[in-house]
């Protein structure tokens, strides 16, 4: 089942609902802070020096579970029910520069201003700059509109309990949650209710990609054609084929201006390449084609432009589109039971919107509808922080994985080859919307990795460990 995203009166009728069930909040709140806990502990290192702060509400409950819960760590619990004392109790522990401070001061139902007091309390633990773990929301933030009430503590990660809740992912909060993770069981029972929008987990692919038939060959894997590359901008070819050599469908063919095709073939080795002149032709056991990576030269010949219009509108082929091809495509229907896909950023959106990125920010998933209804019922990957992805009126989902080292060139081209790798093959054609939300969700994943192992990577060595990432 998709994991929601909620509102808070949606999550106190589920609460609700699980009472009456038999559960009990005490149980519940045992199992929210062992999962914070769990997280504390991930984020930390044995012996490792932390600070809780629990306020006087549920949410204090859990941060209290947590800090009786988390091992092999230093652990100093503040209850705090006056700010002004807590603030004399927490600065000596400040002072010593804990691993991690976390945040359990007030919870979702927080819906009026803070006081000046808690305003100063709550900049006290910010001006620390020490990693702070919020437990569900950080505190004095609205958890429905994303909107700090005067002022909100600036989490490095945030565990939210049971679903995410609506407001964590407006582009108004980004800079409280940091990173966003859910803790979904915590014992309340499967949620009750439908939701327009749900968030992207591990676990959702615990069983996909489905296992390969083992008298599989290439022929039944698929073949994808990129078309990438010009004067340059030859490392986008090769960044989208090396995507695409990660997704391993059963034949690639790079097809490339003749101005790069020594320095796009003399990178290459396991995918095919050839040229476009005067006419542009797809190898004839093409199931996929991915359009745009590198196509930003100003003398690049029209019949590029021509064929990423045409195949658009009238190929049953899987069609994926990406960067410059943007601009080209032509808006309206497109063939019925048709595979498209466009990957835009934010920037690249507000153009095809006719728009500005701040509009396009300020509500993405009207973006992502309106973009898909406008170019033929597609499916939108509305690119980062937090990517979209859905189209005109199936579910939305959100990624959480990832991180802000992703912001380098080349790092797109490389999920574009990705997923054109993936859609080419006919096992993974026959489930679209999981198709993309893995490729989307294992970019991040895999960058994930490369931060945890080092803090200046590069989009190579991405391309390198992309698709590695196990999940669960």
């Amino acid at each position: 089942m998709p994991l929601p995203i909620i509102s808070v009166a949606q999550m106190r009728e589920w609460e609700k609902a699980t009472w009456a069930s038999g559960q009990t909040e005490p149980a519940v709140i045992q199992q929210a802070g062992k999962a914070v806990a769990r997280k504390a502990e991930r984020i930390t290192k044995p012996g490792d020096f932390i600070v809780v702060l629990a306020g006087k509400g549920h949410n204090g409950d859990d941060a209290r579970v947590a800090a009786e819960t988390i091992a092999n760590r230093e652990v100093q619990l503040v209850r705090v029910i006056d700010p002004n004392s807590a603030s004399a109790q927490i600065t000596p522990l400040l002072a010593r520069k804990p691993a991690l401070v976390i945040d359990g001061l007030f919870g979702i139902g927080l819906n009026r201003s803070l006081g000046l007091d808690w305003m100063k309390l709550i900049r006290q633990v910010n001006d620390s700059h020490r990693p702070i773990l919020a437990v569900d929301v950080p505190s004095g933030l609205n958890a429905d509109s994303g909107d700090p009430l005067d002022d909100s503590i600036r989490a490095t990660h945030t565990l939210t309990l049971g679903a995410a809740k609506q407001g964590l992912l407006t582009t108004s909060a980004w800079q409280f949650v940091g990173r966003l993770e859910v803790a979904s069981d915590i014992g309340l029972i499967p949620y009750p209710f439908t939701t327009e929008v749900s968030m992207i987990v591990p676990e959702d692919f615990l069983d996909f990609p489905p296992p390969r038939p083992v008298g599989g060959h290439k022929g039944i894997f698929g073949h994808v054609a990129i078309i990438a590359g010009s004067f340059g901008f030859h490392g986008a070819a090769v960044l989208a084929a090396r995507g695409a050599q990660r997704a391993q469908p059963g034949l690639i063919t790079v097809i490339t201006e003749d101005k790069v095709y020594n320095p796009v073939a003399e990178q290459l080795q396991s995918a095919m390449v050839q040229t476009f002149g005067a006419k542009l032709e797809l190898p004839e056991t093409c199931t996929a084609v991915m359009i745009g990576p590198g196509l930003a030269s100003k003398d690049l010949s029209p019949v590029v432009r021509e064929t990423a219009r045409r195949l658009w509108q009238e190929s049953p082929l899987a069609v994926i589109v990406d960067a410059s091809g943007l601009q080209w495509l032509p808006a309206g229907p497109c063939p019925p039971n048709a595979l498209r896909v466009i990957t835009p950023h934010p920037g690249e959106a507000a153009r095809m919107l006719e728009t500005g990125s701040a509009d396009i920010q300020h509500n993405r998933a009207k973006a992502v509808r309106d973009l898909s209804k406008k170019w033929g019922d597609c499916y939108v990957v509305l690119k980062g922080h937090q990517t979209m992805i859905g189209r005109t009126k199936e579910y939305l989902a959100i990624n959480c994985s990832g991180n802000p080292h992703l912001a380098q060139g080349g790092s797109g081209d490389l999920l574009a080859g990705y997923l054109g790798g993936l859609l080419a093959q006919p096992a993974l054609q026959k489930r679209p919307a999981k198709t993309i939300q893995y490729a989307v969700w294992q970019h991040g994943a895999s960058a994930d990795l490369l931060e945890s192992r080092q803090p200046n990577w590069t989009v190579e060595e991405l391309a390198d460990v992309l698709g590695s990432v196990l999940p669960g």
